[in-house]
């Protein structure tokens, strides 16, 4: 049953436009996460970076602005009902977007967001004015939150990717 058609959700009053935007913990299939999550909080309970939180409806979600995900698994390993797999893991679809209210764009020097990547995934293109563009590579960022929770102004907010057929060839 899909999570449309999932008298659960429906019951919930959790519809299909959240669920896009809902950060929900690695390994949670989206088709299907709604229909076998209990809100038993055994992933909450088992992430030792302590970034799964529940949302107003009870549901588990990541909150990388508190801290980055070390994609350990913990929290999938923990899941009684299978509603986090451990082999979905690395089809984590979510990746950094940067604000205009960055304070490099706004021409105070910063550069944490780069500082803090272990992926190399955000550099500075220099512009006019002594300000400097956050670039950001997406196929080298992994959606952990290092940058999110490090950015002093908080523009660093998360979208959900999904790789072009040209990306999976590269």
């Amino acid at each position: 049953m899909n999570k449309l058609a999932s008298r659960r959700a429906f019951l919930k009053g959790k519809v299909l436009r959240d669920e896009q935007t809902s950060i929900r913990p690695p390994g949670a299939d989206t088709a299907e996460f709604l229909d076998l999550c209990t809100q038993c909080d055994e992933c909450r309970e088992a992430c030792p970076e302590d970034i799964i939180k529940f949302d107003t409806q009870g549901w588990p979600v990541v909150q990388l602005d508190s801290g980055p995900c070390t994609f350990c698994g913990d929290c999938a390993n923990a899941c009684p009902t299978g509603a986090l797999n451990p082999e979905h893991i690395a089809d984590w679809p979510w990746r950094a977007k940067v604000a205009a209210s960055c304070l490099s764009m706004n021409g105070v020097s910063c550069r944490i967001c780069q500082d803090v990547c272990d992926h190399s995934a955000i550099r500075f293109q220099l512009q006019t004015g002594g300000r400097a563009e956050p670039v950001l590579d997406i196929n080298s960022c992994t959606g952990c939150g290092a940058c999110a929770s490090a950015c002093p102004a908080g523009s660093v907010s998360f979208q959900r990717h999904t790789p072009s057929i040209q990306e999976g060839a590269l």
